[in-house]
């Protein structure tokens, strides 16, 4: 029966007129299914250095001045307040501009091959990181757009301080599609404490669902109703899912919906996570040599290196991205002894990841990058209402990210900030050059990489990024 010529649509059109745009997504979705995966890989813009990354993100910002960034000069300003020029109006959430600057709080040394003024320091609280340091690339000049968690957690992983725009995972499995048989191509584990930007921060925006981050759990069941019902078998559960996705091509047939598509795809990669989810977590068949490089003994216990040991995993079963969140790092209190208690939670995680990449030949074609949304003020935080006390306030004009692997010179130092850690002085990073860098290094055109959509382009750097080539290895 023709609809009302008011209920007509393009679809309609497209149908009457024989175009079959239903057809040819459904033509795409079987050409991907066929190899068993969601999607085929797809050419990059360039030659790319890594073919996946390992996003090691530590939310709540770690305090780059108890870690990576060593400043003996604030310590002589130790109790007193910064210079107004310094603060230059910054207001702050739970400081005063005139608090007291409070000097770093923990030991450092130097380390690693870098030496003179270049050289790279690291606190006690990260002697196994820091043990790998000719390894890193470490960045002590970032800054952000983002004050609070998180608008900064979003801002990060999407380019944009607000939900509702594609996670960096997603833009990249959007360009460079699936190389996983029998996993997604864009992965998520928590290993720690609140992510304050929640899904947001891997959700697929407005590119198809099927490009949205697969959190799984820490619990046995890695995947929330992916286990079939009691009385419900393997056959007939096949059986039930070629009936609805025949139903569900039947509708991609008419309409040319690409979320129809995206569905197909999603039922099928869930079945096929049945057997490959639980197969992934299983930790049994690793060496004894491999649990104890990252300190894992209980298999099963949700730890951060337990998360890293996955990651790994991922990666050799053709993962693309991979997120890893380790929440509680906010300092507001007792900065020395909360960056004690996380470094012993990830710091060992973190080196035996790039070790083990490194001796299993994966280092060079793998992209490991760490750290959080913002960094923390040189000035202390007091307050006995809150019963805070020797903490710091969040700060977005200075913090420390690292990188290793996937085309990065190892052992190097990247820009600096002021003699008080206040300002990223030197080589200034923002966040959209850290985005522009990690595509390049996957092959993909930050500027090129676009997604049409109400009316115009869009992009995960927005108008802005450059790509760091001096931080390319040869």
């Amino acid at each position: 029966m023709t609809p009302p010529l008011l209920e007509r649509t393009r679809r309609h059109f497209f149908r009457e007129c024989g175009v079959g745009a239903g057809k040819l997504a459904l033509a795409g979705l079987l050409g991907s299914t066929a190899t068993a995966r969601a999607e085929t890989p797809r050419p990059s813009h360039a030659q790319p250095r890594a073919k996946a990354v390992i996003h090691l993100f530590m939310a709540g910002a770690p305090s780059q001045l108890e870690m990576w960034d060593y400043k003996p000069m604030l310590a002589k300003h130790d109790g007193r307040p910064l210079p107004p020029e310094v603060i230059g109006g910054q207001r702050y959430a739970f400081i005063r501009p005139d608090a007291a600057a409070m000097g770093p709080q923990l030991r450092f040394r130097q380390v690693g091959g870098t030496t003179g003024r270049d050289a790279l320091w690291a606190s006690e609280a990260i002697p196994e990181t820091a043990s790998i340091a000719d390894d890193l690339c470490v960045i002590r000049s970032c800054h952000t757009d983002q004050f609070n968690h998180a608008p900064g957690q979003i801002f990060f992983n999407t380019g944009f301080g607000q939900p509702g725009r594609p996670s960096i995972g997603s833009w990249v499995t959007y360009g460079l599609g699936c190389e996983a048989d029998d996993l997604p191509a864009f992965v998520v584990l928590s290993t720690g404490g609140n992510v304050s930007g929640g899904a947001a921060n891997w959700s697929s925006g407005f590119l198809p669902t099927s490009k949205a981050g697969v959190l799984l759990r820490k619990s046995a069941e890695p995947i929330l109703n992916v286990a079939n019902p009691v009385g419900i078998d393997q056959r007939l559960q096949r059986d039930s899912l070629d009936l609805v996705s025949a139903l569900n091509r039947r509708q991609l047939e008419q309409t040319g919906d690409p979320e129809i598509a995206s569905r197909i795809a999603s039922y099928e990669m869930a079945y096929r996570l049945q057997q490959s989810a639980p197969e992934l977590m299983n930790l049994a068949g690793e060496t004894k040599e491999t649990l104890e490089l990252y300190g894992i003994d209980d298999l099963n216990k949700p730890t951060f290196a337990r998360g890293c040991l996955l990651a790994r995993r991922m990666v050799e079963r053709g993962v693309r991205y991979i997120n890893i969140y380790h929440g509680s790092w906010d300092a507001h209190t007792n900065v020395a002894g909360g960056v004690r208690g996380m470094c012993r939670q990830t710091d060992r995680g973190c080196a035996a990841l790039v070790r083990d990449l490194k001796r299993r030949g994966l280092l060079d074609e793998t992209l490991v990058v760490w750290g959080g949304e913002f960094g923390r003020t040189p000035m202390v935080e007091s307050n006995a209402a809150l019963g805070r006390s020797l903490g710091r306030d969040h700060h977005p004009q200075a913090f420390t990210m690292w990188m290793a692997g996937g085309g990065l010179r190892g052992g190097t130092v990247h820009g600096a900030t002021d003699d008080l850690g206040f300002h990223a002085a030197e080589k200034p990073v923002h966040v959209h050059d850290l985005q522009a860098t990690m595509l390049h290094l996957l092959g993909l055109d930050h500027e090129r990489l676009t997604f049409q959509h109400q009316g115009r382009p869009f992009r995960l750097t927005d108008v802005h990024g450059r790509v760091l080539e001096e931080l390319i290895g040869a």
